[in-house]
C-alpha cells in the first residue's frame, strides 16, 4: 500500500473567478453593457446566461439604428442580487 497523502482542495468562497469579473464589469457601467462588450471581454454566451438564470443578471433586447438600419442588441445589466454577491464576497 502506498502511504500517499489525499490532496484536499480548498474550499472555494465566493464566485468563480469569470463570474465575479463579469459582475464587476456590469456593476461598473450605470446602464449596464451590451452583450458585444461582454464578448469582447472573452466573456461567453453560456456564461452570460448563467449569471441571468443564477439571477444575478438580467439581459433584454434594445433595438437601435446603426447606418440607418434598425439592428437588435442584448443588454445585461447587474441585479441587486449581483451586487450583494460582489459586496458579501469581498469581506470574507
Amino acid at each position: 500500500m502506498s502511504n500517499q497523502r489525499s490532496r484536499v482542495r480548498p474550499v472555494r468562497r465566493g464566485p468563480k473567478p469569470d463570474r465575479r469579473r463579469a459582475l464587476e464589469l456590469l456593476a461598473s457601467c450605470r446602464e449596464g453593457c451590451t452583450e458585444a462588450i461582454l464578448l469582447a471581454h472573452g466573456f461567453t454566451v453560456d456564461q452570460i446566461a448563467e449569471l441571468v438564470r443564477a439571477g444575478l443578471a438580467t439581459a433584454h433586447s434594445q433595438r437601435v439604428i446603426v447606418a440607418r438600419r434598425a439592428v437588435e442588441i442584448a443588454r445585461v445589466q447587474i441585479t441587486e442580487a449581483g451586487r450583494r454577491t460582489l459586496t458579501d464576497k469581498s469581506t470574507q
